[in-house]
């Protein structure tokens, strides 16, 4: 196959682009690197079959090759980013999602979104299935995010149903792994680099707040079961791990992984911060037939292994 992927230096997108050149298909990457990162796709320029171009898809592109896919993964994803970077983000969730979705329809392509569990908002249903309307606040801090993924949602069923674009949308939880950034401000990726620099781990709140923890390689393995043509199409599939914890135990899941261990320390609560959050894998389980494979302690070893590789200057 051949396929577009925005956001292809992105961490999430690296992974999914590095998957399919693995498995012999060829990668046209998009993407403008305000949060992603050339190092990210530094190692896939050895294959023949990619491509790795400087572009905001929220400006309209244009190309000639024949496509297979078009994978909509552009957008900053952490509260840093789109809080830093509203505007972007409400593009790429709108103009951008519109744009690729005309490359899909000129191109006869299959379309996948990826969309974020986000556009629950503070979720006053617990686990989150994906036939739950959310409980979001479009003019609070986060409401940025949520509402662009919202909005690339309805845009991309509007192309399904009016265009008969071949869509599928994934809503994916608390994806973490190699390649994220120190700086991004995801729990994850702060308690790793403040146990390595020997800090204490920042609690926001108490740490009884619930996320859904789910490692890269389960979400790239889900994404191509959600690509494959015997996957439903016009349908939404949410992607975790179907198990939540509080940030309090993923402090001490973490604790376990270094000598001595990092004491917690107790902040107070974010603006906008969820209270629980957690995937009904239902769906998943039924349609695409996927089930996650790394436990969080397996998960938390390859992303502190990755992170001690980094030099300090990085950290």
């Amino acid at each position: 196959m051949r396929v577009l992927l925005t956001g292809a230096a992105g961490f999430l997108g690296s992974h999914l682009a590095e998957r399919f050149l693995t498995d012999g298909h060829e990668v046209i990457g998009l993407d403008n690197f305000i949060t992603g990162s050339r190092d990210n796709a530094d190692h896939l320029a050895g294959y023949p079959g990619f491509r790795l171009i400087e572009h905001d898809i929220s400006q309209p592109y244009f190309l000639d090759d024949e496509l297979d896919g078009v994978l909509h993964f552009a957008s900053p994803a952490s509260p840093v980013d789109y809080l830093e970077l509203p505007i972007q983000t409400l593009k790429v969730g709108s103009l951008g999602t519109h744009n690729a979705l005309g490359i899909a329809l000129a191109k006869k392509a299959r379309f996948l979104l990826a969309s974020t569990s986000e556009v629950y908002g503070d979720p006053l249903v617990h686990p989150q299935s994906e036939t739950y309307w959310g409980n979001v606040n479009p003019v609070g801090l986060r409401g940025v995010y949520d509402e662009a993924k919202r909005f690339a949602e309805a845009m991309t069923m509007a192309y399904h149903r009016h265009h008969g674009v071949d869509t599928r949308i994934v809503r994916i939880f608390n994806c973490y792994g190699p390649r994220m950034r120190p700086a991004d401000g995801r729990v994850v990726s702060n308690f790793i680099v403040q146990a390595l620099r020997n800090e204490p781990l920042t609690i926001y709140g108490d740490g009884s707040q619930t996320r859904d923890f789910v490692h890269v390689s389960d979400v790239v393995r889900a994404m191509l079961l959600a690509g494959e043509r015997k996957a439903p199409v016009g349908q939404v599939v949410n992607v975790g791990s179907g198990q939540s914890i509080s940030i309090l135990a993923l402090a001490e899941a973490l604790r376990m992984q270094f000598p001595g261990g990092a004491e917690p320390s107790f902040s107070s609560p974010r603006q906008g911060d969820l209270a629980h959050s957690a995937a009904d894998m239902d769906r998943a389980d039924q349609m695409l037939g996927y089930r996650p494979e790394v436990a969080v302690e397996q998960g938390l070893r390859s992303t502190i292994e990755w992170f001690e590789a980094l030099n300090n200057e990085e950290l």
